[in-house]
Order: C-alpha cells, then sequence, then structure tokens
C-alpha cells in the first residue's frame, strides 16, 4: 500500500509539471510565432520590392514603345499625305523664312556707274590713241632726233656706206664733232673743224686754224686740191667748216663754203654698222 501511494503521489507530480509546461508553451507560443513572421517579412521584403520595380519599368517601356509606335504611325500618315499632294501637283506649305536682301555696294561719291562702251567708241579710242602714238613719235624723229642711212663713204672710216646713224637734233655742236647736213637734196656726212668767225688756211701741205696748225687723226692728209673757194676763209656766223673725214673727197666745205646751221640735222650720237664688219 505505501508503494502504491508513492507511486500514485509521483504520477500526481509528474502531470502538475505537464501541466505547468503546457501552460509556459502557451505563452511563449505567440511570441515565438510573432517572431517568426516578422523575420520572414523582413527577408521577402527586398524581393517585393525587386519584383515592383521591374513591373514598373516594364510598364513605363510599355508605354514608351506604344508612344514611338503611335508617332511613326502618324509620321507615316502625314507623309503619304504629303506624297498624295505632290503627286496631285498641290505643293505643302512651306513656311517662308525672311531672307536677308543682298546689300548693294555703295559706291563712293563723285563716281558714276561706268557705262559699257559700244564697239564703236573703242575703235574710237584705239585709232584716237594710235594717232596720238604716231603723232608722238613723228614729233620725236623731227625735233629731237634722226634716223638715217649713209649712202657714200665721205665720211670713211668712221662712217662706211650702209651704217645706221642716229643723230640727236637738240645738242650743242663743236669742233670734232660729225654731223649729218643736207646739201644737193642728199644727207652728207662730215666732221667740223672750224666754228664761226674762226679763219681756214688750207695749203697743199697743212691746214692752219687761226694761224695755228690743226692735229687730226685722221687717216688720208688735207689738201686744197678741187676746192671751189679761196683761202684763207673765214667762217661766217651761224654756219660751221666741215671736212670730210675721207679728205680726197672734197665735196664739203671745200666746194660748198661753210655750212649754214639750218642746214645741219644734228651730231651723230650713235652708229650701227650693217655691213663690212
Amino acid at each position: 500500500m505505501n508503494i502504491t501511494d508513492g507511486t500514485v503521489t509521483e504520477h500526481k507530480s509528474s502531470s502538475k509539471e505537464a501541466d505547468r509546461s503546457d501552460a509556459r508553451l502557451t505563452e511563449v507560443a505567440p511570441e515565438v510565432v510573432t517572431k517568426v513572421e516578422t523575420e520572414a517579412a523582413t527577408e521577402a521584403a527586398p524581393e517585393a520590392a525587386a519584383e515592383i520595380a521591374i513591373n514598373a519599368e516594364t510598364e513605363a517601356a510599355t508605354e514608351a514603345v506604344q508612344e514611338a509606335a503611335a508617332k511613326a504611325a502618324t509620321g507615316e500618315i502625314e507623309e503619304e499625305k504629303a506624297a498624295g499632294k505632290k503627286d496631285s501637283g498641290v505643293r505643302p506649305e512651306q513656311k517662308k523664312e525672311p531672307r536677308d536682301e543682298p546689300k548693294q555696294k555703295k559706291e563712293p561719291a563723285g563716281k558714276p556707274k561706268r557705262k559699257k562702251k559700244s564697239a564703236g567708241r573703242l575703235a574710237a579710242e584705239f585709232f584716237i590713241k594710235l594717232g596720238v602714238t604716231a603723232l608722238l613719235i613723228w614729233a620725236l624723229l623731227t625735233f629731237v632726233v634722226g634716223i638715217y642711212v649713209v649712202h657714200s663713204n665721205t665720211g670713211y672710216p668712221m662712217v662706211k656706206d650702209g651704217d645706221l646713224c642716229i643723230i640727236y637734233r637738240l645738242g650743242e655742236i663743236y669742233n670734232g664733232d660729225e654731223v649729218a647736213y643736207r646739201m644737193d637734196g642728199k644727207i652728207r656726212f662730215a666732221r667740223v673743224v672750224a666754228m664761226p668767225g674762226d679763219v681756214v688756211d688750207i695749203s697743199e701741205e697743212s691746214m692752219t686754224i687761226n694761224g695755228y696748225g690743226v692735229f687730226e687723226d685722221t687717216v688720208y692728209p688735207t689738201t686744197g686740191e678741187g676746192a671751189l673757194i679761196q683761202f684763207p676763209y673765214t667762217v661766217p656766223e651761224g654756219t660751221f667748216f666741215v671736212l670730210n673725214d675721207y679728205r680726197s673727197d672734197v665735196t664739203d666745205s671745200r666746194t660748198y663754203g661753210a655750212i649754214p646751221k639750218t642746214k645741219v640735222k644734228g651730231k651723230v650720237v650713235f652708229m650701227m654698222r650693217r655691213r663690212g664688219f
């Protein structure tokens, strides 16, 4: 009986402890469940946020594609309309942009616009210029220089037959100058040996000017043979006494006397030998 009572007593004690455990579990269970649910929700929150963001991006992309498609469709319709207007000969209205009008160059005051010259005027100007040029050349050859071709050997050896001589009309003439003069309708060349007022005396052997012998660098000797004037000879004012370099030819002042200045064309300043080099 004692054993049995001890067993019963222990059994009762065990039952009470079990009831206490159940009561504690009942109290703790809600807290544990709440904590577990909170942790699960915390773990699921990022995944849910990512899904929401993906869905939002997808919707935005879908809307953008739809808008682009609508714009493209609208553009195609407008192009078709424009093409239809071109085919029908009607041009679509275009906005007229304001254009800057070209600025006209302002010509300086006092200078009128030049008009195009006519062919007649150009021809007239050409002939006028040609005439002026010819006039200038004529004046130059008449009053300044002269060009002559030698047709004799009276000036030999300096001036030969065929030479081209240029004379200067405005220069002063002095003793020793080679000059061109006109006599008997011909242009002749000779050398000045005496000036106005000088007394010339030519004998068979020598020549004197004012009583002094004259040294001449000539090949041929001076002689009075064949002269048509009397020596001694006084050279008149306004004349020159000339002799040919080829002294054997007396067709110079020994025949014609002193040559008037009006007959003298000028002195030789340039000579070009054309033959007999």
